[in-house]
């Protein structure tokens, strides 16, 4: 089973540039799959023996989107096997998705999110650390991930552009506002140690490393509290209000694509429902008799 599962990872993360956060996950439903197995030869499983595993999973209380993603997991797996020559069919193709709801996301207000964004006490170094992080990730609209694996030459300050890797590896260009740029350029200002100075990455710690996706999901949090923000929200929440204020303020769907780098329209198309409330303020002030 480990040989097999070896060979699987490392065709994900080489040949199909997964994430390592993917990598984690795939291995983490592969070896409870495995567990449930038990000593059964992976050569034997059958369309049966894994509607049996969902199933078990299922009576253990896990949620559709997490029963989708073990699925999802599965069905590459079986496949990568198949293609590999390992097994003569996929006995997961015939394996339906569990139907899930669609989470609508969290998102800030225009006047909230200026209220997150001004927070930060700019006197203090972190300060400017802070302010330039809630800065570039509204202006852009990037992932937590891809914010912490900017590094200072990511930054075009000339062109108005950040470099950003995003998932599969894949780079993009994105737009970075007036704003931000500023909080960058003064956040690198105030960057006196020679560990900093001499630091690739562009967000530090008091260590002079690179910040983790953890460490800016508690700054975040920081700010929320200071910003007397009430309903539950995380940096996340600034990449889905990004989307939102630019929709509600005219941008096409196509655009607001490939500034979030989503590979599908559809998964952009979540936050059209956003724009209801703006379309409802031009019906009443338009229509004659609304």
């Amino acid at each position: 089973m480990n040989r097999f599962l070896d060979k699987f990872l490392s065709f994900l993360e080489i040949e199909r540039n997964y994430s390592r956060h993917t990598l984690v996950n795939y291995k983490i439903d592969l070896d409870e799959f495995f567990g449930f197995l038990k000593e059964t030869l992976i050569e034997k499983v059958e369309y049966l023996t894994l509607r049996r595993f969902l199933a078990e999973l299922k009576n253990k209380g896990y949620k559709p989107r997490t029963l989708a993603r073990k699925l999802s997991a599965l069905r590459s797996f079986f496949k990568f096997l198949q293609r590999e020559g390992h097994i003569p069919q996929n006995p997961a193709t015939l394996l339906l998705t569990p139907k899930l709801d669609k989470r609508l996301p969290n998102f800030l207000t225009e006047e909230e999110t200026t209220r997150l964004i001004e927070s930060p006490s700019e006197i203090k170094k972190l300060g400017k650390r802070d302010r330039a992080i809630l800065e570039v990730l509204y202006s852009t609209g990037i992932r937590v991930g891809e914010l912490v694996g900017l590094n200072i030459d990511s930054i075009d300050f000339i062109g108005n552009v950040a470099k950003v890797m995003g998932k599969g590896k894949k780079e993009r260009l994105v737009p970075i506002g007036e704003k931000a740029l500023k909080a960058v350029e003064g956040y690198l200002n105030s960057r006196e140690d020679k560990n900093q100075l001499r630091a690739a990455a562009l967000f530090l710690n008091k260590n002079g490393t690179r910040l983790s996706a953890r460490s800016i999901c508690t700054i975040t949090q920081k700010y929320i509290q200071a910003a007397s923000i009430q309903h539950h929200i995380s940096p996340h929440t600034l990449r889905h209000s990004f989307a939102t204020h630019l929709l509600n303020r005219g941008a096409d769907l196509r655009s607001v694509q490939e500034l979030l780098g989503h590979v599908n329209l559809s998964t952009t198309q979540i936050y059209t429902h956003m724009t209801t409330e703006k379309l409802k303020r031009i019906y009443s002030s338009a229509h004659p008799r609304a």
